[in-house]
């Protein structure tokens, strides 16, 4: 199926750029989530109407997301867990354990956002974690992890 991308999508293209995908993921990922329309003439004619429109509102939520990541970037988030008198954690530390600590601090953050790629955190001590904000703009967040024994 041909679609057309409402806004910009990792590994598939650019604002505008009518791609082939498999209809599964057209149906049920990308016009759902409205990043993408059928590449029909009159969605085509419909969408160059409205390009200067789409562009200006990428561009804002780019501005807007580059500006969080300023302020994100290099923050600190403490968690604190019950852990063993070896380190290792009863449990673990979670993508969504970050964006909880992270909204608490002042930055909503999906837990999608947070990209863990080593995996949840199993031992205390400094870890680091990428935060997406955009397709454009990922931070790095460190992440101490304090041991609290029961």
């Amino acid at each position: 199926m041909q679609v057309i991308l409402l806004e910009k999508v990792i590994n598939l293209g650019n604002l505008g750029e009518i791609v082939k995908v498999k209809d599964g993921y057209a149906r049920n990922f990308l016009i759902p989530h409205g990043q993408a329309r059928r590449a029909t003439e009159a969605n085509k004619a419909e969408f160059e109407a409205k390009r200067v429109e789409l562009e200006k509102a990428a561009s804002a939520k780019l501005a807007e997301a580059q500006a969080q990541g300023e302020k994100l970037g290099g923050q600190t988030v403490k968690l604190t867990q019950k852990a063993g008198v070896d380190g290792r954690l009863f449990g673990s530390v979670t993508n969504f354990d970050i964006a909880e600590a992270l909204g608490k601090l002042g930055f909503p953050v999906a837990k999608a956002q947070v990209r863990m790629p080593n995996g949840p955190i199993k031992v205390t001590g400094d870890s680091t974690v990428s935060v997406a904000l955009h397709t454009d703009v990922v931070v790095q967040v460190n992440v101490t992890v304090l041991g609290e024994t029961a």
